[in-house]
């Protein structure tokens, strides 16, 4: 007999898709502890569970899996065939849809005429606060993408308009977003995206209060203080539109002790991943809801309150480091809009975490 553990190593399915499929009655285990509820499966159960994972990572639809796996030991495999063959031909006109409403896109952008001047070619030269521009680009350093499809989101975006710099980094799983005061000409608006190693180099420049001088030319980015200075290019390509992503509805807030609830979520319940989205990746999930007096609930597995949301733990482990304070605000919206983490004394620096969906 294999323990759920040793299923989900063996088999390629989580600890978690295993409850749900036992919960589902799709692949239900051998024996239950009718004391601790541990599950335990029989050594003909683990071909069932390869097979259940295979059709789990190729979208199977879970009615169709059900009759996959009533068939697959049949003498007569002709149901099992026909099935697969559907399903191929659905993800086939599913990928040839795509297809179609991509190249339309593709038509849209390559005849779209935007109006607006490149916000890279201008310059400007301001100064404001070691102190500050370093609490920024800590708060947001953790959040820069490292996809090498998505060149244009392996910096940080530094968006100046007046007296405000904001500081911006998103890999799309989760974005942050700081601001710093700067002695502003009153200029136009200039955004430069400054790649990571060069915003690393900068970064080791601020280690006093005294103010700073941050240059840009074109797409060349200076910093200087004192006898000491960090210049490179910036990335060739434009950052989206981040004022967009982030006026979100008011949800339910809620303040955190960060020490005590990093230690909760180290050591309370997780799931395993089981949609590999992020850079096709498994991670680990923490559940959270907001309990009605005001704290966070981390969720255990079978709780299927409505209002739950599922975060990567780890993003959001970094996300509460960033926030660089002992107290901190989590907001939550709909459980598919993106929780939030904010400072209870500075609006203007938060981030965004982007939910998972759960299956169950």
């Amino acid at each position: 007999m294999r323990s759920i553990g040793e299923m989900a190593r063996d088999s390629g399915l989580g600890v978690s898709a295993l409850r749900f499929y036992d919960r589902a009655g799709v692949l239900v285990p051998a024996w239950v502890d009718p004391v601790s509820g541990y599950r335990w499966y029989a050594p003909e159960q683990l071909e069932e569970a390869r097979v259940l994972a295979h059709l789990r990572r190729a979208a199977m639809p879970l009615a169709d899996i059900r009759l996959v796996l009533a068939g697959w030991s049949s003498a007569d495999t002709d149901l099992v065939r026909k099935l697969l063959q559907a399903h191929l031909r659905r993800l086939e006109r599913g990928l040839s849809d795509a297809r179609s409403e991509f190249s339309t896109l593709r038509a849209l952008l390559d005849h779209r005429e935007n109006p607006m001047t490149s916000l890279r070619t201008a310059s400007v030269r301001t100064s404001l606060s070691a102190a500050e521009l370093a609490a920024a680009l800590d708060a947001v350093r953790f959040a820069v993408s490292t996809d090498p499809e998505l060149p244009m989101l392996r910096g940080v975006l530094l968006d100046i308009e007046g007296e405000a710099l904001h500081v911006v980094a998103t890999d799309r799983y989760r974005m942050a977003v700081a601001q710093a005061v700067t002695a502003g000409d009153g200029g136009h608006r200039v955004q430069v995206v400054v790649p990571a190693p060069l915003v690393d180099a900068m970064r080791a420049l601020l280690s006093g209060e005294e103010p700073v001088q941050l240059t840009v030319d074109g797409d060349r980015v200076t910093l200087e203080t004192g006898d000491r200075q960090a210049a490179g290019q910036c990335l060739d390509h434009d950052f989206p539109d981040y004022r967009r992503l982030v006026h979100l509805p008011s949800g339910r807030q809620a303040i955190v002790d960060v020490a005590v609830f990093r230690e909760a979520l180290k050591t309370g319940p997780v799931r395993a991943s089981e949609i590999r989205e992020q850079d096709g990746a498994s991670y680990d999930l923490s559940v959270l809801k907001a309990a009605d007096d005001g704290t966070v609930i981390i969720c255990e597995d079978g709780d299927d309150d409505q209002n739950r949301v599922a975060v990567n733990r780890e993003f959001l482990m970094q996300a509460l480091a960033a926030g660089a304070r002992d107290h901190l605000i989590v907001e939550f919206g709909a459980p598919t809009a993106p929780l939030v983490i904010r400072r209870p004394d500075d609006e203007d620096t938060f981030s965004l975490l982007m939910p998972v969906r759960l299956e169950d």
